[in-house]
């Protein structure tokens, strides 16, 4: 199941809303930083991670959209440029490149039409 992308706006409230709260980190916990979140959590006593949390709110704030995006949603940008069908688009490349070298040491006499078929195949099988 994929996640839903990042908004800049909740996490700019959750960061601010943690210098009032009692706890800090939930932007943290939002962003998938659960390590950066535990930390704040346990020094929620201190007013390190609140005063930490304002500064990351307005950081946060300042970024537009896209750089927000590509510090935060850069694996669902990742995973949105790939193939649905989970088909590496190098890995194609290679195996067509491949192919067009192989067909031409078909046209050159070089190999049979029966091992390009067969050659072909094998190629075409290892893209799924």
């Amino acid at each position: 199941m994929a996640t839903p992308p990042k908004k800049r706006a909740i996490a700019v409230s959750l960061a601010l809303v943690s210098i009032v709260l009692p706890v800090a980190g939930l932007h943290k916990f939002y962003l998938g930083q659960s390590w950066w979140g535990l930390c704040y959590l346990l020094l929620s006593w201190t007013p390190i991670p609140h005063v930490a949390s304002a500064v990351e709110g307005i950081w946060y704030l300042a970024q537009d959209g896209n750089e927000f995006d590509q510090n935060f949603n850069a694996a669902l940008e990742a995973a949105e440029t790939s193939n649905a069908d989970g088909v590496d688009p190098e890995k194609v490349t290679v195996i067509a490149d491949a192919l067009r070298s192989l067909d031409t040491l078909r046209q050159d006499g070089l190999i049979s039409e029966g091992e390009f078929e067969e050659k072909r195949r094998s190629l075409l099988n290892r893209i799924s």
